[in-house]
């Protein structure tokens, strides 16, 4: 190929996360979205479950092995969802640090196949910008992960805006990545089994971005990068209703929270995000999204191991673009936006 494919959301646990979640749905812990998605993935004995378990800690021969088969030339990693999010302070704090050190040997031991997003303990936002700042000028990472709702508060919190700011800074991305619907909002996906990628995944994660845009984040950090994955979990489809019924409803006073922005929501979609393909290998949709946010926002994911399909890179490959245009998608946007030095 004239290109590379860097894969871009791919997840990873250390055997340590594992058991943790394993005492949390032990004991009844974390919330219903928490217990319904890690409930099956550490409960189940069915072969996929298992599998994805077993490839989530594995940084070496298997998840390599899986990458040549399927023609991945790099992967940068990222903890598994919920991350950290769903653990008292302290233990995020000590989880993160042995993600990070995890992750960063990894990259060591295979520096053309990996690097890595730092996690952090979003409930302590000095200690996540210490390591944010850590993981980044020391172990060499290329951006930092959020799993989404952080028990059931969103980055559009002003406490959380610290770890945002020292991202912005560093000039390295936020990934903004699913969590289950919290349970103030799961309950009707929930109960018709909808609350997990097949919907859940979107309507929480879609949600947070907007809540992200319309609090003025963008307008305080106006250099910060945030990427989402789902080609952008559906916004990109809304973005003229967006912009209507924002400007509508700044306009009436409706609601305390919805205030005038020096941009439409839609130019914030634009200017601040990008959107990888992870787990979304439609021909249309990916030219659709390319056509409505910019070419240049939109790059290869997998999401890996959860949507591990081979076949998926094929139907990228065949994408009615031109070589230059391929090689922007797989490989160019990627190196440029997480200062890749594969």
């Amino acid at each position: 190929m004239s290109y590379r494919r860097i894969a871009t959301e791919e997840a990873f646990a250390p055997p340590e996360l594992l058991q943790l979640y394993r005492g949390l749905l032990r004991d009844g812990e974390g919330d219903k979205g928490f217990q319904s998605l890690w409930g099956f993935y550490l409960g189940s004995a069915a072969e996929r479950p298992r599998a994805v378990v077993r490839k989530l800690a594995d940084l070496g021969a298997e998840r390599i092995a899986d990458m040549d088969a399927a023609g991945i030339d790099h992967q940068v990693l990222a903890l598994t969802a919920p991350g950290t999010n769903v653990l008292d302070p302290a233990t995020a704090r000590s989880v993160a640090a042995l993600a990070n050190d995890v992750a960063a040997q990894a990259v060591r031991d295979h520096p053309d196949r990996f690097t890595a997003l730092a996690a952090v303990a979003w409930q302590d936002p000095d200690a996540a910008v210490a390591e944010l700042e850590r993981a980044v000028r020391r172990l060499g990472m290329c951006g930092v992960v959020a799993n989404s709702h952080v028990q059931g508060d969103y980055l559009d919190d002003p406490r959380f805006w610290p770890v945002l700011e020292a991202a912005e800074l560093l000039d390295v991305p936020v990934y903004l990545h699913p969590n289950t619907p919290n349970d103030r909002m799961v309950d009707p996906l929930y109960e018709a089994g909808l609350d997990g990628a097949i919907y859940g995944f979107a309507v929480e994660t879609g949600m947070h971005l907007l809540r992200i845009i319309n609090a003025g984040v963008f307008d305080r950090f106006p250099r910060l990068k945030l990427v989402v994955g789902h080609l952008g979990e559906a916004l990109p489809f809304w973005l003229p209703r967006i912009d209507h019924f924002h400007a509508a409803q700044v306009a009436s006073g409706r609601y305390p929270a919805m205030k005038a922005l020096q941009l439409r929501p839609s130019e914030y979609l634009r200017r601040n995000v990008w959107y990888t393909t992870s787990g979304m290998a439609w021909q249309p949709g990916i030219m659709f999204v390319r056509d409505v946010v910019g070419a240049d926002r939109v790059l290869y994911a997998m999401d890996y191991p959860y949507q591990y399909v081979p076949d998926e890179v094929r139907h990228q490959d065949q994408l009615p673009l031109d070589a230059g245009e391929k090689r922007e998608f797989f490989e160019g946007i990627a190196i440029r936006l997480f200062h890749l030095t594969v």
